[in-house]
């Protein structure tokens, strides 16, 4: 007797697919819909900018007050690798504004439906990477000046700018910082817009990311040369530029995602 076929059922959400080999110039793309989210509605964006603006400073005033101030360069760096997980409310704005719904402040800073212990998880990830790095960093500026008793951030900057064994520093720096930042951001970049908008788990997301990001190196080198020119202009605007940098870099990942992870209709 024939055993009956076994019904098919629809499956829960759209397959998906990854867009591979864009070009760079849709990187500009991004950043142009960024600048777009951002103007709509861009109060709440703003005064999301400006709230981690002030987080910035009271990070810094932190360093300074345990005598690590040497370390705010390390640290600024590291920002690149957990940018987009303090970027939470505007990927909700951006999203938001895709569906045609109006967001406030209070809902960028209140997100709901998302996975609290997945995002919690994955910025624990991410935030060991930044400590990790800041620690290279130290051992770094050891092995160039000897374990001897920390001048202070001042002299250590004269020393870093105008030392033969500083310029080597910088070099060797910049070389360990380059590969560990361009392997950190490539986990960071897509993983919490993906937990966000797809419910996903946080090791497959970051792993997801990576596999995005290799898929499209070019655009992704685009994007993160425009990520750190943005976050160049902030340092040297003591900052201040943060507050409509960081929203509009934080709207246009968003949009990053989307135009890579695609899904079926």
């Amino acid at each position: 007797m024939l055993e009956p076929l076994p019904t098919l059922r629809a499956p829960d959400k759209p397959a998906s697919k990854l867009a591979r080999s864009l070009p760079a110039r849709a990187a500009f793309g991004w950043l142009s819909a960024g600048w777009s989210d951002f103007r709509a509605s861009p109060l709440p964006s703003l005064a999301y900018g400006v709230f981690l603006v002030l987080l910035s400073y009271l990070i810094l005033w932190a360093l300074y007050s345990a005598g690590l101030l040497y370390l705010a360069l390390p640290t600024i760096s590291g920002f690149l690798i957990v940018g987009p997980f303090f970027a939470i409310g505007l990927y909700e704005k951006s999203r938001a504004l895709e569906q045609g719904e109006k967001i406030g402040l209070w809902r960028m800073l209140w997100v709901r439906r998302v996975q609290v212990s997945q995002l919690a998880f994955a910025g624990l990830m991410l935030g060991i990477l930044v400590l990790f790095w800041i620690r290279i960093a130290d051992l770094l500026y050891a092995l160039f000046f000897g374990l001897t008793p920390f001048p202070g951030a001042e002299d250590a900057f004269v020393n870093v700018l105008t030392t033969v064994r500083g310029w080597m520093l910088i070099i060797v720096g910049s070389a360990v910082g380059g590969l560990f930042a361009a392997f950190a951001f490539a986990l960071s970049l897509f993983s919490i817009p993906m937990i966000m908008a797809e419910r996903r788990d946080a090791l497959t997301s970051l792993g997801l990311s990576f596999a995005m990001t290799n898929h499209n190196l070019t655009v992704a080198l685009a994007w993160g040369a425009i990520v750190a020119a943005g976050l160049a202009f902030s340092v040297l605007t003591g900052l201040l530029g943060l507050a409509v940098v960081f929203p509009v870099l934080g709207h246009g990942t968003w949009h990053a995602y989307k135009s890579i992870r695609r899904f079926s209709e």
